[in-house]
Order: C-alpha cells, then sequence, then structure tokens
C-alpha cells in the first residue's frame, strides 16, 4: 500500500537513500512472508445435526501487508514511513537492531548489515533520523530527512 503526500525536492545523496529503503523494505518483506491464517470451525448441536445441517469451517486470511507514507512534516523535514503487519520485533532486542552484524535471521541468511548502514547514511550523511518502532501487530520504520542539506562546518 503507500499513501504518497506531496513532497518537495530534498537535497540528499538519492542513491544512499534508496540503498537505506531497500534495506528496510527487504526486512519488511522478511517479515511478512508468512502469511497468518486463523480457522474456525462452525459446529452445530445434535438437533441441527439431525435436520441435516452439516458442520462448516471457514477461513479468516489476514493478507501480509507493507505501507509506504511519506509527508512533509514542516517546511525543514520530510518523513518516510515504511510499516509492515509482521509479528514485530521482541522489546527487549529493539534497541539492537541498528547494531553492526546484529540480525534475526537464521545464519547464511543476513549479514546484519543492512540497517546499520542505513541508520548510517540517514544520521551521518543526512543529519537525519532513523527510528523503529515494533509491538505484535507489526514494525514501523520512519525516516526523518532535512529538505536542505545541512553544510558541514569546515
Amino acid at each position: 500500500m503507500k499513501d504518497y503526500g506531496e513532497l518537495p525536492f530534498v537535497e540528499c545523496y538519492a542513491a544512499q537513500l534508496n540503498q537505506v529503503f531497500l534495506n528496510v523494505l527487504s526486512n519488511a518483506i522478511d517479515a511478512v512472508e508468512c502469511e497468518f491464517t486463523v480457522l474456525t470451525i462452525v459446529t452445530h448441536d445434535e438437533e441441527s445435526r439431525r435436520k441435516g445441517a452439516i458442520a462448516q469451517r471457514t477461513q479468516a486470511k489476514t493478507l501480509a501487508s507493507i505501507c509506504i507514507t511519506t509527508h512533509q512534516i514542516d517546511n525543514d523535514w520530510v518523513s518516510i514511513q515504511i510499516k509492515d503487519n509482521g509479528p514485530g520485533i521482541d522489546t527487549e532486542i529493539q534497541s539492537n537492531v541498528f547494531d553492526p552484524f546484529f540480525t534475526t535471521k537464521d545464519v547464511g541468511k543476513g549479514t546484519g548489515m543492512g540497517l546499520a548502514t542505513s541508520y548510517q547514511i540517514v544520521t551521518q550523511m543526512h543529519s537525519g533520523q532513523l527510528t523503529c518502532d515494533s509491538d505484535t501487530a507489526g514494525t514501523v520504520f520512519t525516516i526523518h530527512i532535512p529538505i536542505k542539506a545541512v553544510q558541514e562546518d569546515a
């Protein structure tokens, strides 16, 4: 899903920000790979069964989703949010998601460098912010980027 607000041109390192978006989206895709299925069995009482009623099975599926939202916060900042409805990240490890080599993936399934690199690109190269909020309903990564590039002192 997408909810793109009107954004101004942003002074940035576009290729590096594209890497950030790809890293965060890749993690979101990994989080929602499995489909959540709830099975409800409807049973009937004995009298209904004698009358020929048939027990029914209904299946409700919660489809995996990723939503990208963009908007201008004020005259100086824009925001990009990438939200998934995956299982979420345990509270105990949320503070580690931007650490180099940290991963929740199985051995051989990732380097643990994607979010660390993304954090560095957003915070150091763009003087922005990258945050992660997660619970059992999913995870939201929020990227705040200044519209004008911040000039470093010489």
